[in-house]
């Protein structure tokens, strides 16, 4: 059987319609030293944790074109994640995956496999470049300059603003072949997160019954990006500038000094010199991390950007749902142009996803998108006018912001738009807008 540790375990999802067999591969993976996540269909991957892995092992079977979802879902968010499609034994390689294998079949095969399909993903870099050139704002020839250099890069700004897409870039244009590994160190406990990067022994605490490989280790020859790095705390930070400034460290429990080669890029949106002079941050750790700092500005701040991105989140989103969509009408790109963004890239994100999903046309109109952004282009114009007021402003795009302002409750939503409630109820059917299926569940 090859060295299951060739390629170097990360994490992989595995996705099959029989959810138990899909259960056991993913534990067989986990023994070998993979963190591995089960997903039963193309929903739930797509909701699973493990759709940011760096493999994926999916039925090329499943049903309403679930496998090149869920190759789109996890290289939207990984975007060198290596894709290996589980065939019949006369199956040929989907076009939308690196590898293939037929099973059932032989561990080693599998194993082959995954090691084929890093070898075409380390080649692959993504073809729409529409994000990058939105995402890095003022900054492209900083990005530029600095991609092919060793140097560390500190990505700064508001959640939300797209740091990790600054550090995606950064890695796609570094010519770098390992893989892009991304921490969210605000998202663990300082004992696992110290895990998660250095890795550790069997024994090195409660639970630990193997070695496993850390995150900086499976960042070799490649970019590791350490998401809300002012979360760290004092002892990691020790931990953190002796990587920076040597490239190596010892795993959690152990004594054996490792050496990596690793691209770092850290990201924050706290006041990194305040919390230097609070002494919260470490300050010779601020000037080894502050070599190159790209500032990202708000998304209100740059709205030239966000045609761009929305078109990119429209790609990923529809590739994503299976549906044939192009583009935005022109109320729609008013209505995005309008809104002040308080949640940034992110927010702009979910609301293109959103008109994807609940749209019927090959165009994302005004009225798919969520109402908080509706709102903001209402308000510039005059909302608080009877519907007949706002002959400028599509119908379909004032009764669900009305809707969903009201609570659904369709009596509500009528006396704010001015209208009775069967004048509302016409509307509703002849837009074809059915309220049990727009509705939330509870």
């Amino acid at each position: 059987m090859p060295n299951p540790l060739d390629p170097a375990p990360g994490r992989i999802l595995v996705v099959d319609d029989d959810r138990r067999m899909a259960s056991q591969l993913a534990e067989w993976l986990c023994s070998l030293g993979w963190h591995a996540f089960a997903a039963g269909s193309a929903d739930e991957a797509e909701r699973s944790p493990g759709r940011s892995a760096d493999a994926c092992l999916v039925d090329a079977f499943l049903t309403a074109n679930g496998g090149r979802r869920v190759a789109a879902t996890v290289r939207a968010n990984s975007p060198t994640a290596v894709i290996v499609a589980l065939v019949g034994r006369d199956g040929n390689r989907p076009n939308w995956a690196d590898a293939a294998v037929a099973m059932p079949g032989r561990d080693e095969d599998l194993l082959a496999a995954i090691t084929a399909g890093r070898t075409a993903a380390a080649t692959r870099r993504p073809t729409d470049g529409t994000a990058t050139r939105g995402v890095i704002g003022s900054h492209p020839d900083v990005v530029e300059r600095v991609a092919r250099t060793p140097a560390t890069v500190l990505v700064t700004g508001e959640s939300g603003t797209g740091k990790s897409l600054v550090a995606r870039a950064l890695h796609a244009a570094s010519g770098r072949q390992g893989r892009f590994v991304e921490v969210a160190c605000g998202s663990l406990a300082e004992p696992l997160l110290e895990s998660e990067l250095f890795g550790h022994v069997a024994g090195a605490f409660t639970g630990a019954s193997g070695d496993r490989e850390g995150r900086f280790l499976q960042a070799d020859r490649g970019t590791i990006f350490l998401d809300e790095i002012g979360t760290a705390s004092p002892a990691l930070q020790v931990k953190l500038l002796r990587v920076l400034q040597e490239m190596q460290f010892e795993p959690v429990g152990g004594s054996h000094t490792q050496m990596v080669d690793a691209r770092v890029v850290l990201a924050t949106n706290e006041d990194l010199p305040r919390l230097v002079t609070e002494g919260r941050f470490r300050e010779d750790l601020f000037w080894r991390v502050n070599v190159v700092t790209i500032e990202m500005p708000p998304l209100r701040r740059r709205p030239d950007d966000i045609p761009a991105l929305a078109q990119h989140f429209l790609v990923h989103a529809a590739r994503r749902a299976g549906r044939d969509v192009r583009g935005f009408s022109p109320a729609a790109l008013e209505a995005l142009l309008r809104h002040t963004w308080p949640g940034n890239v992110r927010e702009l994100q979910h609301a293109v996803e959103r008109g994807v999903f609940l749209g019927r046309g090959s165009l994302v109109d005004a009225g798919d998108l969520p109402a908080g952004v509706l709102a903001g282009s209402v308000a510039i114009r005059g909302a608080g006018s009877p519907l007949k007021d706002a002959l400028a402003t599509p119908e379909r795009q004032l009764i669900l912001g009305a809707l969903e302002q009201a609570g659904w409750r369709r009596d509500v939503a009528a006396r704010a738009l001015g209208i009775n409630r069967t004048t509302l109820y016409k509307k509703l059917k002849r837009l074809g807008l059915e309220l049990a299926e727009l509705q939330p569940a509870r």
